[in-house]
């Protein structure tokens, strides 16, 4: 069997409890055969049978032939389940305590989701892949970890386990408060020593961060900032198209919505198709040089003004500031593999070192809309980079709303 079979219990209704991550049972019955299978999306969407090393094996393939055609290597998709428990035991409720706006939010997310997905055998699954990847020179293969964060550490990092992953930490946060930046380093990673994570603000999944972190329909101040903190991060960095365009989310009618999941909540909820409109490259282009026929999803016009012919003359604008962070990580190495230690703030200054290789960095972010202050580390030296107004007299730091600096320590 290469898909996840399961017979019906004898009233017909399906064989356990899991749901679909786009709403209702997460399994569909087979006249034919007689039988539910699994789908973790949709029905269109059997789930392969990760219990049968035939499929194994035929992945392992699927692999080797994009490897032998030259790829550089692999983001595998809700790495966190690939393998399911063979008993098809039902998952436990999300104890009421632990529910969250998200989680009510969605039905799915009510369970614990450890027996359709986020098992402990999973790890065997991701060394089958650093197997192959190990085959070839120089290839990278990383992993989505959309549920259970805590299980990062079992399916990467090491010599055996994926190279890195990432979860959706940042990805989730809608308060852009500091503290959110330091949890994710102290509380998650700090025990996992083998491991040199992704780090990431934005997918295809995703609220884009302009628009999440309080941009509205855009907000190019906003947009530089997360772009500085991103690479100023310890980990690889993981940018999303238009994120270096600074790009806000896209508010769709209900005619233009392709998603599952906004055919299911809206208007409450207009799913993903937000995130995911067409990449703006010519202002005056139909289709903003995207297409010169009628797009999936439609391109606004706060979109058009930003798009990358428009910022490609400006020496001011998110993509020149992209480039210029991109430019400054690539020739420090304490940003591309530097230790990170974060300090004590208050309000929303974020601070934090990055130390490798002899260099050690003092990074300084205003995360609010209001001025901030902060006293410089002793030994704070010349200004490696500057966004926006930044004072500095003595050992003392004034910061302009969303801005920040870097300096050699």
């Amino acid at each position: 069997d290469w898909y996840v079979w399961a017979d019906a219990k004898e009233d017909g209704t399906v064989p356990n409890n899991w749901l679909s991550a786009f709403g209702g049972p997460a399994w569909s019955w087979n006249p034919v055969r007689r039988q539910y299978y699994h789908h973790k999306f949709l029905k269109s969407q059997p789930k392969l049978n990760f219990h049968n090393e035939e499929v194994v094996e035929a992945c392992m393939n699927v692999l080797r032939l994009w490897l032998d055609r030259g790829v550089d290597g692999f983001r595998l998709d809700v790495a966190n389940a690939y393998l399911h428990d063979a008993t098809l035991a039902d998952n436990p409720p999300l104890p009421m305590e632990k529910r969250s706006f998200m989680d009510w939010a969605h039905a799915p997310r009510l369970q614990q989701h450890i027996h359709d997905a986020n098992r402990e055998e999973n790890e065997w699954a991701m060394k089958r892949v650093r197997a192959v990847m190990e085959e070839y020179d120089e290839r990278l293969a990383f992993g989505e970890f959309s549920e259970r964060q805590e299980m990062l550490g079992l399916y990467a990092g090491g010599l055996e386990r994926l190279h890195t992953g990432y979860t959706f930490h940042f990805l989730e946060d809608w308060s852009f408060e500091p503290p959110i930046f330091r949890e994710y380093y102290e509380e998650l990673l700090a025990p996992l020593t083998d491991l040199f994570p992704c780090v990431t603000f934005s997918n295809h999944d995703i609220v884009r961060p302009v628009t999440r972190w309080g941009g509205g329909q855009g907000d190019d101040a906003l947009a530089k900032l997360a772009l500085t903190i991103l690479v100023a991060l310890k980990g690889t960095v993981l940018m999303y198209q238009g994120e270096e365009l600074g790009l806000p989310e896209v508010d769709l009618d209900r005619k233009d919505i392709k998603d599952p999941v906004g055919d299911l909540y809206f208007p409450w909820v207009k799913g993903r198709d937000g995130c995911r409109t067409p990449m703006p490259w010519e202002s005056g282009a139909a289709g903003a040089g995207f297409t010169t026929g009628t797009p999936w999803l439609p391109i606004p016009d706060y979109h058009k003004v930003r798009a990358a012919d428009v910022q490609a003359g400006d020496g001011n604008s998110v993509l020149a500031h992209a480039r210029q962070v991109v430019a400054l990580r690539k020739v420090h190495p304490a940003l591309k593999l530097g230790d990170i230690r974060f300090i004590d703030t208050e309000g929303k200054v974020l601070a934090f070192t990055r130390e490798a290789e002899g260099e050690r960095l003092l990074c300084v972010f205003n995360l609010g809309a209001e001025a901030a202050s902060f006293g410089l580390l002793e030994g704070a030296g010349e200004v490696v980079f500057e966004l926006g107004e930044v004072e500095r007299e003595g050992n003392s730091l004034s910061l302009a709303a969303r801005t920040g600096a870097i300096f050699e320590l």
